[in-house]
């Protein structure tokens, strides 16, 4: 018989990074979802490879005193693969996550660190904060989430971690016939919402009547968003000002991220009148207003983004700000730009592939006072890290947040000074 069919019984020793609990099985690692550190469980295993297996936990033979009931009716083994920790105390999550953040940074870059996961104010409960969402449809238009690594479908009536503002509308209880993906998004301060159906290749897709007013948009397999009616994007309120963000555009989804993420990244940076900043990977501008704002007429911030959607909505947030420049383009191309430049500060807030090597050595050749690292991999984040180190700086503060209650992703900020 395959072990593919077999299940196994494991003890749960720690936490790895991506969900998974980690124990042996005669002799062999076996990462497991569903699972607590400390637990004893009957696990279905779901991968074989030369080095470990995967599984995921059916049955709890010695649970964890940090298990709970999971809140969600469509999370479990093989439902849903939105939410990794579920099953878990809030409190136990943030535990959790700070494990993997010191383990990456230990592991990968050499730093030995303790840390500490922060909540975000709101969302006391872990439900109800996600202001953006994505849902993928059957054939027959039934709307669902995916399977943890898998492009099958789990229908779903509602996600409990929708915001209410995108709840509200339905969407998964309605038939989407000819569609292949739906994306809500909820501006949490304004009650904009907004839906982007992509069509699937049967033709067009019909859109059913939602339950509250909304802008709906369709995506062109170009990848480009049609306006059947209505604005394109949402209006969002964050550090003092008011933001347009495209559809397509990146804003984080807990509706108190933004705002905390700002304030940490000021406390970190120290911003002072007639300072040069840069802001990479700028998305809408949400760092660089701040910072020019900071800086004050005397100073410049230069913003750096590929998007151009995003772009376009950056330079119409910041138009007030004419010592704000923002730029369409690589940031590892245009970092060469600056060479001649003094440059005191910096903040980067790259996807979660990270900045990457080549960024990275090109940044610390500018020899920035001070820079703010915000990432959302801890992998990608401890990687670069060590590339700093390489290059002459040191990590001197570090903050993270719970932006995403039941999953295994966690929000760092890194502060880096010359060594």
């Amino acid at each position: 018989m395959s072990r593919l069919t077999t299940h196994v019984d494991v003890h749960l020793d720690g936490v790895a990074h991506g969900g998974w609990c980690v124990g042996r099985h005669e002799g062999q690692v076996v990462f497991v979802r569903h699972a607590l550190p400390g637990e004893r469980v009957r696990a279905r295993i779901t991968e074989e490879t030369r080095r470990f297996l995967r599984a995921e936990a059916v049955e709890v033979l010695e649970a964890s005193p940090d298990r709970v009931a999971p809140p969600c009716p469509f999370a479990g083994p093989g439902r849903c693969g939105g939410c990794d920790w579920q099953h878990a105390s809030l409190d136990a999550q943030r535990r959790l996550k700070a494990q993997v953040v010191a383990e990456q940074l230990r592991r990968i870059a050499g730093i030995d660190r303790e840390v500490a996961v922060e909540e975000l104010p709101g969302t006391p409960d872990g439900l109800g904060w996600r202001t953006r969402v994505r849902f993928a449809v059957t054939p027959d238009g039934t709307v669902g989430l995916r399977r943890h690594r898998s492009h099958s479908i789990e229908p779903v009536d509602y996600c409990p971690l929708a915001h209410p503002g995108i709840d509200r509308l339905n969407v998964p209880r309605k038939t989407w016939r000819n569609a292949a993906e739906i994306e809500v998004a909820a501006a949490a301060g304004t009650g904009d919402t907004l839906v982007t159906v992509t069509p699937a290749r049967t033709g067009t897709p019909e859109l059913p009547a939602l339950d509250s007013p909304v802008t709906v948009l369709r995506r062109s397999r170009n990848g480009r968003v049609q306006p059947p009616r209505g604005r394109h994007g949402v209006t969002e309120n964050a550090a003092g000002r008011r933001w347009w963000v495209s559809a397509g555009a990146f804003w984080q989804i807990h509706p108190a991220a933004a705002e905390t993420l700002t304030g940490a990244v000021l406390d970190a940076l120290d911003p002072q009148p007639g300072q040069t900043a840069l802001d990479l990977y700028c998305g809408v501008g949400l760092f660089a207003g701040a910072l020019g704002a900071a800086v004050g007429p005397q100073g410049r911030v230069f913003g750096v983004e590929s998007g151009a959607e995003a772009v376009r909505d950056a330079r119409h947030n910041l138009r007030d700000l004419p010592q704000v420049q923002i730029t369409r383009a690589d940031v590892a191309t245009h970092l060469r730009r600056w060479t001649p430049l003094r440059i005191d500060l910096v903040v980067a807030d790259p996807p979660r592939s990270g900045m990457g090597a080549d960024v990275v050595r090109r940044l610390a050749a500018l020899r920035p006072q001070r820079i703010a690292y915000v990432s959302c991999d801890p992998a990608t984040f401890a990687r670069d890290l060590a590339v700093f180190a390489e290059h002459g700086y040191r990590m001197d503060g570090l903050r993270a947040f719970d932006a995403f209650p039941m999953t295994h992703h966690v929000e760092c900020v890194g502060v880096l000074l010359p060594a």
